[in-house]
């Protein structure tokens, strides 16, 4: 039996992210998609990381199930250009439709418009959710510990990279840390949102980001909402930090060079 069993907190979200991927496995058999993915030529993401700077995944984030409705964004490549040309690293494109109001040509268009990574943030689960990524242009996608076993993880962590994809794996404690580093992660991310109740907590980041390994990647996620919370992440080790809400909600251009600031 494995001893990670998939955690309770998030089953409806990754069921509709499951269910909109078979929906869309109608139309575009894994066979097809194999093609296609076949023709992408992933970025090299690590290499937009390697700066002294405190680097940006920035995201097209048009709602959350905390939240609700957070931003009308009729034209996500726009918005990611702006993203681009304020200086962020990489844009993070949300693919899930119920909660998120995402899309997968989101990815796609903002995979084509941008010389930056993209990331695929989803609930994935499935190897196909995977090739899809690729195939319409992400050069990274998002695994999320609290809701994956350990024989699931590894199974989509080395799917991914054996397509070329760098993989940012979520973490919210310390044995979920243990977990990831199973694995030879480039990119480490700790949500400092408790994803059962949504609180943030963001001192979390710098309890746990002390015991990573120097090569990881550090990520912060959530709780970054202006230039002081990035000056936060970044004395506690941050190497980038992940935005959506404030960016989408705000002056996005000033935000991103503000966080770029911080050292």
């Amino acid at each position: 039996m494995d001893p990670n069993p998939k955690s309770e907190l998030l089953p409806s979200l990754y069921k509709a992210s499951l269910a909109q991927s078979e929906l869309r496995a109608e139309q575009i058999s894994k066979a097809q998609l194999e093609h296609l993915a076949s023709s992408r030529t992933p970025l090299d993401a690590k290499s937009f990381f390697l700066t002294d700077e405190l680097s940006v995944i920035a995201e097209i984030k048009r709602a959350s199930p905390s939240k609700g409705d957070l931003a009308i964004i009729d034209d996500p490549l726009r918005l990611a250009l702006d993203y681009e040309a304020a200086g962020a690293s990489a844009v993070s494109v949300l693919t899930e439709m119920d909660s998120f109001k995402g899309s997968i040509s989101d990815l796609q268009v903002v995979s084509d418009g941008v010389n930056i990574p993209t990331l695929r943030k989803d609930f994935i689960s499935t190897e196909y959710q995977i090739l899809e990524a690729k195939a319409f242009g992400a050069s990274m996608v998002l695994l999320i510990m609290l809701g994956l076993t350990d024989v699931e993880y590894s199974r989509l962590f080395r799917f991914a990279r054996e397509l070329d994809l760098e993989v940012l794996v979520e973490t919210h404690s310390e044995p979920e840390i243990q977990r990831a580093l199973q694995q030879p992660v480039s990119f480490l991310g700790i949500n400092t949102r408790n994803l059962n109740t949504f609180e943030t907590d963001i001192n979390l980041f710098g309890e746990l980001a002390a015991s990573l390994p120097e090569h990881v990647i550090r990520v912060a996620e959530s709780s970054v909402r202006d230039k002081q919370d990035a000056a936060l992440y970044r004395e506690s080790g941050a190497d980038s930090v992940l935005v959506g809400e404030a960016l989408v909600t705000g002056d996005s251009k000033t935000l991103i060079q503000d966080f770029r600031s911080v050292g």
